[in-house]
């Protein structure tokens, strides 16, 4: 019997690739440093997910809480900006050790900033090594990499960092494990009667007004940013459940496709909130012409763009700009993020995909612009006159 079975069961969505975010509250020992405590239950999660086909990545805090207990005995650390990144430079390699050491597969740390996130290269070449590491049935260990970023380009905290790094992956769901069982009616350590909410169906101001702040001395959210993380993950169509990383049977649970805890839902599907906005995203500027029978595949909703069916490409865009897709009559097909920058597209006109290679010395992928990046604004035109 685990400490949570007062919250009703109930069924955890179905996943494939979910991000996993472990708050410093799981990992902080009581007399400082790291603990594998509460890790160990989740690191078995991880790794039965794993020997079903599934696919995690982990987004960790810990590396300040680790940073400040190797220096408890031998120096006083201020909390400016400048002592808490010198922590995180110190405490990232204990943290990521504790998850090897919980882990038969190989560990890799990705630290990320706001920078490499807002930059649409650097978020591509972000996604393209997460994916690139799973690939290879690598964990990935995510965090933001404190040690050089600013107050005003931080990310704020790993809720949030998660939020998007479950995005950039195009997970099916959040996982947030932390100290409490779920979201309350109330604050539980001031009113023992408040009760749990299993579903939430959209994040409202009533919603946020059951947020407390932060409980932790070592952490930098509380439910606040949880809700917030909840809110950006469901904007990209992907569910978040809150449930309480201290309880082992919990955290089996999930592993059998149940959850103790909340479920926050996504207003729609992944797929959906994707092509909403390739639809409705401002554009970079640029254009790619196509021909009658491109625009017909890609009117049927169903076929990716490849370089044999384009007559040319107009004004100016880089690797994973949103463009307008026209066919030869000028009439808006499709909107999509093209894999290659205007030159690129040009010197790839009517060729064969397996041709991208030798043309360019280098090649991005067999699409220009792939089918899940890629939104129709317009049926199929009709077939073309004899």
């Amino acid at each position: 019997m685990g400490a949570n079975d007062h919250i009703a069961a109930q069924p955890l969505p179905a996943w494939r690739r979910a991000v996993l975010k472990v708050g410093s509250n799981l990992l902080a020992a009581d007399g400082g440093g790291l603990t594998p405590r509460f890790a160990e239950a989740l690191a078995a999660f991880v790794a039965a997910s794993h020997a079903d086909g599934r696919q995690v990545v982990l987004v960790s805090s810990g590396a300040v809480a680790a940073g400040r207990a190797l220096l408890h005995a031998r120096a006083t650390v201020g909390r400016d900006l400048a002592a808490r990144q010198a922590l995180a430079a110190l405490g990232q390699a204990p943290m990521i050790a504790l998850w090897q050491s919980l882990s038969s597969r190989p560990v890799a740390q990705v630290l990320l900033t706001h920078d490499d996130l807002r930059n649409r290269r650097r978020y591509l070449n972000a996604r393209a090594t997460l994916h690139g590491l799973l690939a290879l049935d690598v964990l990935p260990v995510v965090n933001e990499n404190d040690t050089v970023a600013v107050d005003e380009l931080k990310l704020g905290d790993n809720d949030n960092l998660a939020a998007i790094v479950a995005a950039l992956i195009d997970a099916d769901l959040l996982l947030i494990a932390s100290d409490v069982a779920a979201l309350y009616a109330a604050d539980p350590r001031r009113d023992p009667a408040a009760a749990p909410i299993a579903r939430v169906e959209a994040i409202s101001p009533a919603v946020m007004a059951m947020a407390g702040g932060s409980g932790s001395t070592v952490g930098t959210g509380g439910m606040r940013t949880k809700l917030e993380a909840a809110e950006k993950a469901g904007a990209a169509g992907i569910p978040t459940v809150l449930f309480d990383g201290r309880d082992a049977a919990t955290v089996q649970a999930l592993g059998r496709g149940s959850l103790h805890g909340t479920l926050v839902c996504a207003p729609g599907t992944r797929m959906q909130a994707r092509k909403y906005w390739l639809r409705h995203a401002p554009p970079a500027g640029g254009r790619i012409r196509i021909d009658h029978g491109a625009a017909r595949a890609l009117g049927g909703g169903r076929a990716s763009l490849l370089p044999g069916g384009i007559l040319g490409a107009e004004g100016e865009f880089q690797r994973g700009d949103l463009v307008e897709i026209v066919d030869d009559a000028d009439r808006a097909v499709a909107r999509g993020l093209s894999q290659y920058a205007v030159a690129e597209v040009r010197r790839l006109v009517g060729r064969h995909s397996r041709e991208i290679e030798t043309v360019l010395g280098y090649s991005h992928g067999a699409e220009v612009v792939h089918r899940d990046d890629l939104a129709t604004v317009l049926g199929p035109p009709a077939p073309a006159s004899p």
